[in-house]
């Protein structure tokens, strides 16, 4: 159509009026091109159609939702790349929904990584929570998540083999990132501990100890169970680690005066090597490099605590803390 006097232009106008039905007139005759009369046909049958396909697919990726999702989750991409030493828990399930919630009551920035199509729990829809969909034994999806730059993986699979497996994909992916895996068969500790998990944590045993406790130490039960359910005060125990650059290193644990600090109590000092554990320690003790402060405290005054003592990882932590994180659309 496009030949003799008639050129690209005048083509792609005919054929848009012929697509639209708005038929202003044939700029290029066809009463001498019967080629052309039947390519028109065939354009306006099929054009139509496929025009009409179109139109329907953009209105339900619209209306259903879909256009605000491929938002959302570019919003996600860029905020996940900005995290430092955060943690990413793997798994759909009441467990990875439980590790998820106490991570995110204590302030410590999470990332869930959940197969494709999950239905997600309840504990994992409230607020807001950095997501990515995928398979989290699949490198390419632990990368997206930010593997490289966080402090531990959780994987809280359904099965004791998809544990394994993203467990030694995480492991080749990130060697000195901390893993801690869940377990079901106590017969495939080693398997996992082989595969890299630095602990492994079997919930049925930790069930039963937990039906002890109830019956021969009640009020420590009691104890602890508000501690965990408040979430006013959200005490907890937890450890800040003295790392590089510490202004606490080579110092007396007494100089640093926790236990003056509001909301803080100086439970036990482990020291570097991991294995001298000093229960309420005393003033004199020297503070070393990589040791560990274990205290009891609500999650800011432990933050401050970190802050002020951790050392290199603490203005990372506080600045991936501070980021507001997308809401999803």
């Amino acid at each position: 159509l496009g030949r003799g006097t008639h050129g690209f232009i005048d083509a792609l106008y005919m054929t848009v009026i012929s697509l639209t039905t708005v038929g202003y007139g044939e700029i290029i005759p066809l009463d001498h091109h019967p080629g052309g009369r039947i390519f028109v046909m065939f354009l306006l049958v099929f054009g139509l159609g496929l025009l009409a396909y179109f139109a329907s697919t953009m209105t339900v990726f619209i209306f259903e939702g879909h256009l605000g999702r491929v938002f959302w989750r570019q919003r996600m991409r860029k905020q996940i790349g900005e995290l430092k030493e955060h943690f990413i828990v793997c798994g759909d399930r009441i467990v990875a929904a439980h590790v998820i919630d106490e991570l995110r009551r204590v302030q410590r920035p999470v990332v869930s990584i959940v197969p494709a199509g999950s239905a997600l729990h309840p504990l994992m829809t409230e607020g807001e929570l950095l997501q990515v969909e995928g398979d989290p034994a699949d490198e390419d999806t632990l990368r997206e998540a930010g593997i490289m730059r966080a402090a531990g993986l959780v994987s809280a699979m359904e099965s004791d083999r998809e544990n394994v497996l993203v467990t030694l994909t995480a492991r080749q992916t990130n060697p000195i990132m901390r893993i801690v895996s869940m377990i079901i068969e106590v017969k495939n500790d080693a398997k996992l501990r082989r595969a890299g998990a630095d602990a492994v944590v079997n919930t049925s045993m930790i069930g039963g100890l937990r039906v002890a406790s109830e019956m021969i130490r009640p009020g420590v039960v009691t104890f602890l169970d508000s501690m965990l359910r408040d979430r006013d005060k959200n005490l907890r125990i937890d450890e800040v680690r003295i790392e590089s650059g510490s202004t606490a290193i080579g110092r007396p644990i007494g100089s640093l005066k926790v236990n003056e600090m509001a909301g803080l109590m100086l439970l036990a000092y482990v020291a570097a090597n991991g294995k001298d554990r000093y229960f309420k320690p005393s003033d004199s003790l020297v503070v070393e490099e990589q040791g560990t402060l274990l205290v009891m405290g609500g999650p800011e005054a432990v933050t401050t605590l970190r802050e002020r003592y951790g050392g290199q990882h603490a203005g990372a932590l506080k600045a991936t803390l501070e980021r507001p994180i997308p809401g999803r659309a």
